[in-house]
């Protein structure tokens, strides 16, 4: 009996287990970042590039988990000669938003976007710097991360990539990435 018990147990044990995981991973897939600019793994408009106009293009996302506070972005290109050059942070974006809009201005905050602020990229500038790899590097990749928080990181504008992932430490409740290349020839 006692063995029939403890067999009945670690069974429901692992149904809720995988119950679980299953749901947690369902929400993870549901949380999804988009551009109506190019699409996942697909080449960045050189409107969006240092060869263009060089304005951050439109993001959109579905499926914040609940319990989202804030939302946090950092693009990135880790194919750059040196190391991984950072292309843009920006936090404190409201839970109630959906995207960010095209040409976010290069400001400390944005009050459009409910006071979101904008950190320092790699070129030393405040906001968005677009692709603009060596000539002749080949592809890069630019990963756009966007963070869903259960808090609003407490950062004054200008911060970086590390202070910024320093200060979302413990409290992602799920990434959403989108990927987009360029190349200079």
């Amino acid at each position: 009996m006692q063995k029939r018990s403890l067999l009945i147990v670690l069974t429901l044990a692992a149904l809720l287990a995988t119950s679980r995981a299953e749901r947690k991973e369902a929400s993870m897939t549901e949380f999804k970042l988009s551009s109506p600019g190019f699409r996942h793994n697909y080449p960045v408009p050189a409107k969006f590039t240092c060869e263009g106009q060089d304005v951050s293009p439109t993001l959109k996302w579905e499926g914040a988990p609940a319990g989202t506070k804030s939302f946090a972005l950092i693009c990135d290109d880790p194919d750059a000669p040196a190391s991984t050059w950072v292309h843009w942070v920006i936090w404190g974006i409201p839970a109630t938003a959906t995207g960010l809009p095209e040409n976010v201005t290069r400001t400390e905050s944005v009050p459009a976007l409910g006071g979101t602020k904008q950190g320092e990229n790699s070129a030393s500038r405040l906001g968005y710097d677009g692709p603009c790899p060596p000539p002749g590097h080949g592809v890069h990749h630019y990963h756009f991360k966007l963070y869903a928080l259960d808090t609003e990181p407490a950062l004054k504008p200008w911060a970086t990539k590390r202070q910024l992932e320093e200060a979302m430490g413990g409290h992602v409740l799920a990434i959403a990435e989108l990927v987009g290349t360029y190349e200079r020839k």
